[in-house]
């Protein structure tokens, strides 16, 4: 009995700690998407790689221009052409659409690589005045609702969106 008294007050120590600890923790959130869209290198990023987008689109194009090209020659010249001559053009055609095709993988995936090479260092830019924000300002948490990963946070929690746009300068 004298055991389960000490344990029980052991216990009720604990958890008393705990409950104190537990109401120092300071909550914020904030949309890092919204954060994103109003920072200016974002903007210059975005028209940087529709550009590059619209070179390699010219390029493509260029490439579908020859090809069709080629196909119609083909085309109108296919009945009077000897089948071996016939066979060559068609492998060439064949050769030319892999290649457009590989083109346009390639860039794709050339696209992809530029876009986060560019957006990287202003979502590094942002995260390091979120980061600075919630330390200045004591908090223990900050969520990101722009990630879909909270469901609920109550009126306790502070949108810090205000405070990291002025960390960083920005106009809203």
């Amino acid at each position: 009995m004298k055991n389960l008294l000490k344990l029980l007050v052991i216990i009720l120590f604990l958890f008393s700690g705990t409950a104190v600890n537990a109401q120092n923790y300071k909550f914020g959130h904030i949309n890092s998407q919204e954060l994103l869209s109003l920072m200016p290198e974002r903007d210059s990023a975005e028209a940087k790689i529709q550009l590059y987008a619209k070179d390699l689109e010219a390029e493509l194009e260029i490439m579908n221009v020859e090809y069709r090209n080629k196909l119609n020659d083909y085309l109108e010249k296919q009945d009077i052409l000897t089948p071996l001559v016939k066979q060559t053009k068609e492998q060439e055609l064949s050769e030319f659409q892999s290649r457009i095709q590989d083109f346009t993988n390639n860039a794709q995936q050339d696209l992809q690589q530029q876009e986060a090479q560019m957006i990287q260092p202003i979502i590094q830019k942002a995260e390091k005045a979120i980061k600075d924000v919630a330390k200045e300002n004591g908090f223990t948490y900050i969520f990101d609702l722009s990630r879909g990963a909270v469901i609920y946070f109550s009126e306790q929690s502070e949108d810090i969106l205000p405070l990291v746009i002025k960390k960083l300068g920005l106009e809203q």
